[in-house]
């Protein structure tokens, strides 16, 4: 114990400057997000269906919405890239979608209409909807050293790297 009653243990604010700032490393931003409505709704469809998953469309068919389904029932390709888990739900966006967007984040959000028909929200009367958000020059930078992972790195895992079961 030091003279002063204390351990001699430095609190953060007492470190030097210099010291500090290697500690503070900066953590970039998430790829992707979801509003509380999209997470609650999520929620109530996981506890239905069990482990989701979202892919983002890459604008066929449905246009291009995130569609939502029980993890495994969509087959994830080896250039797809997992931008993130949220709700315990991973979303993949395909490998070239992914290069359009890589300086934007996805909000996974839920508005009122007519969902997709394989998504599993379109019974509920309402639709999942990315919303879009450009990154700053500070979260590019961020997210330049950081690797993405694609179908190829999961292939043959079973499950998807962040995903608790």
């Amino acid at each position: 114990m030091g003279p002063d009653g204390d351990f001699g243990v430095e609190t953060f604010a007492q470190r030097p400057r210099a010291r500090r700032n290697r500690e503070e490393k900066e953590v970039p931003p998430p790829r992707v997000d979801i509003t509380g409505a999209a997470a609650e709704l999520v929620r109530r469809l996981r506890a239905r269906h069990g482990p989701l998953m979202f892919h983002q469309s890459g604008g066929c068919c449905d246009g291009s919405l995130p569609m939502c389904f029980p993890e495994g029932e969509f087959l994830v390709g080896d250039r797809d890239v997992l931008l993130g888990v949220v709700e315990q739900t991973p979303v993949w966006i395909s490998g070239p979608q992914f290069d359009a967007w890589r300086h934007t984040q996805l909000i996974i959000d839920v508005v009122p209409g007519r969902g997709a028909g394989f998504s599993l929200e379109a019974p509920e009367g309402v639709r999942f909807l990315t919303r879009g958000r450009a990154f700053d020059e500070r979260e590019i930078r961020l997210l330049a050293d950081r690797r993405v992972l694609t179908g190829a790195d999961c292939a043959g895992a079973g499950r998807t790297p962040g995903v608790e079961r």
